[in-house]
């Protein structure tokens, strides 16, 4: 219950996060807000650093390592764009494409066996996202394409994960993640840098930093303490939270359409995981 209970707040804090930096791409530049996205997590992994040295950045694969932070940095851009032009439910709606894209590149990267019932939600769920979009009708903005490259993008760092997690730790791999994508993004800011004209711009930006840095914790917290098949399905509460919160800020609500590719996509991802949940709980009984 208690991993529960952090599930559902850590993703509660992220799409409070998504909703303030759309808000803010509305007068600044979507690579400044993604940068002050990643700043939470930055001071998060320094004050680590400060506290345990740099142990912590000891790694068998400092390659994979670097090439995981790249990723979450490039994601995160890539949605933040996207999300500047679409509603946040439809992106939300989007993103979720995700897990099975994992499982896609789980079988194409790592060999991993996937067997009938996992295509069918594969192809259920790609359904699903073709319904959201609606490719050549032009209900969904073009700009929908950067949430599906920055769900591509997460999936790849999952399976770079899925990888790392055999040799190294859960902190040394955020501690990556930190650095890499804020050094990524800080080659980008000069050029796009404008100072906050209001302060509730700068209030947002900070708020985004922390609630940004505190989900993260929370996240990490909720995996700790509860089995990841079980509370992984929360993060599903995202496409509520996006709803609500782009009708209650931007008067943005989904359509009937959007409801039901939404719908084929969670069901794609719950079915997923529930077949994860199967294979995991086969390889105890066998081990």
């Amino acid at each position: 219950m208690r991993g529960l209970a952090l599930m559902l707040l850590a993703f509660f804090l992220f799409s409070a996060v998504d909703a303030q930096a759309k808000y803010l791409t509305q007068t600044l530049h979507p690579l400044q807000v993604v940068w002050f996205r990643q700043l939470g997590l930055l001071v998060a992994v320094l004050g680590l650093l400060a506290a345990q040295g740099v142990s912590i950045l000891r790694t068998a694969h400092p390659r994979l390592q670097l090439a995981r932070g790249a990723l979450a940095g490039l994601s995160a851009a890539a949605f933040i764009f996207g999300v500047s032009y679409v509603p946040l439910a439809d992106a939300v709606a989007v993103a979720f494409i995700a897990p099975f894209m994992v499982t896609v590149l789980g079988a194409l990267i790592l060999r991993e066996p996937v067997g009938f019932h996992r295509w069918a939600a594969v192809s259920l769920g790609f359904a699903g996202t073709l319904i959201v979009i609606r490719p050549g009708a032009g209900v969904v903005h073009p700009a929908i394409l950067l949430v599906v490259l920055a769900a591509s993008l997460f999936a790849a760092r999952q399976i770079v994960s899925r990888y790392l997690a055999a040799s190294d730790r859960t902190i040394t791999t955020v501690a990556y993640t930190a650095l890499t994508g804020s050094a990524l993004l800080s080659l980008a800011l000069p050029f796009v840098w404008q100072w906050p004209a209001t302060g509730t711009e700068l209030l947002l930006l900070a708020g985004t930093a922390i609630l940004a840095g505190l989900g993260e914790f929370t996240l990490i917290k909720a995996l700790e303490v509860g089995q990841a098949a079980v509370i992984a399905p929360m993060q599903y509460t995202m496409l509520l939270w996006g709803t609500f919160y782009g009708w209650l800020l931007f008067s943005q609500f989904p359509d009937g359409w959007t409801w039901v590719g939404a719908a084929l996509i969670v069901a794609s991802g719950l079915y997923t995981l529930h077949r994860e949940r199967l294979a995991a709980r086969r390889h105890r009984a066998t081990g």
